[in-house]
């Protein structure tokens, strides 16, 4: 329903409009997301290609780097090479697929981090039961309602954005286009939007964040039992996911939870949460991940005996 809009395209101002820093936005930006696509591509061909991962949990891992992939790539690349233009611009529908592909991918990674939370919940609290639990076709039941749920989710915006009347104003103090800065060019009262947005993306930030966090702390808690080599295993891998869902979640709460106002450290925040944190997460599960480690090694030494073996 798009009622009384004027308003074909928007003008984005980035991160800087100084020509200089712009070049080393460019720089910076593009360096990050080559690196995000090379680690995440990375962990999902090691999982595809290595029999050792085919346990539920690298399962989920292989879908939460997909959608980390996915992510980026919906605002890195325009942001690359925006950053190269004199005056960037987005059109109206541009703007709304950029919408709908930031908050399908990134409420996927919330859900598939959930997903992750509970296999290893089952995993140390129910072990006997784990297999019974955490099968195949639980497991992919489970990312298929993740998916259909992140649709939903993202249907609900671009429905939150059409319901904007936009009559003249088009610059956005914004590297790329979400919900929060069209709110203020909104040419009407934007009260029940902004509930409405707090509702459904605040809502999805904060009461993922709360039970991930209380998930882990039954985790922990249950480690008290086990032996110090499981203890040690086990408390790898959860501080590994401990570390992921605070550096994605605290930003996204402090975005979308609030009033629809700026701050001047706004953008910051939203280049930790859609440029930084997709570049750490592979670094981060890799690092502490043994199993991992020793499958991309594998890998990587069967690619040198191919190799010269031509």
């Amino acid at each position: 329903m798009l009622l009384n809009n004027n308003v074909t395209e928007f003008i984005l101002l980035g991160l800087t409009q100084d020509p200089i820093s712009k070049k080393i936005v460019f720089v910076i930006f593009l360096l990050f997301y080559l690196g995000t696509l090379w680690g995440n591509l990375l962990i999902i061909v090691t999982i595809k290609t290595s029999r050792a991962l085919g346990s539920p949990m690298y399962f989920f891992l292989f879908y939460f780097s997909l959608s980390d992939t996915c992510f980026s790539t919906s605002i890195a690349p325009r942001m690359i090479i925006d950053s190269l233009e004199k005056q960037a611009t987005i059109t109206f529908s541009e703007c709304l697929i950029q919408v709908f592909s930031l908050h399908f991918f990134g409420s996927l990674e919330v859900f598939i981090l959930i997903l992750m939370a509970v296999d290893r919940y089952v995993a140390i609290c129910r072990p006997l039961h784990y297999a019974t639990i955490m099968n195949r076709r639980i497991c992919g039941v489970s990312v298929a309602v993740a998916w259909l749920g992140s649709c939903v989710h993202s249907l609900f915006q671009i429905f939150l954005a059409l319901s904007l009347p936009f009559c003249g104003p088009n610059v956005i103090d914004h590297y790329f286009c979400d919900l929060e800065p069209l709110l203020e060019l909104a040419c009407a009262d934007t009260y029940l939007v902004n509930l409405l947005l707090v509702s459904n993306s605040g809502a999805i930030c904060t009461v993922g964040f709360v039970l991930l966090m209380f998930s882990y702390v039954v985790i922990l808690h249950s480690l008290r039992n086990h032996s110090a080599e499981g203890r040690r295993k086990a408390l790898s891998t959860c501080i590994s996911h401990i570390t992921v869902v605070v550096l994605f979640f605290l930003p996204c709460i402090f975005i979308y939870t609030r009033p629809a106002t700026t701050f001047p450290m706004d953008k910051m925040i939203a280049v930790f949460y859609t440029t930084g944190t997709p570049l750490l997460n592979p670094l981060i599960y890799t690092l502490r991940n043994a199993e991992v480690k020793n499958a991309m090694s594998r890998l990587w030494s069967k690619k040198l005996i191919s190799d010269d073996m031509r």
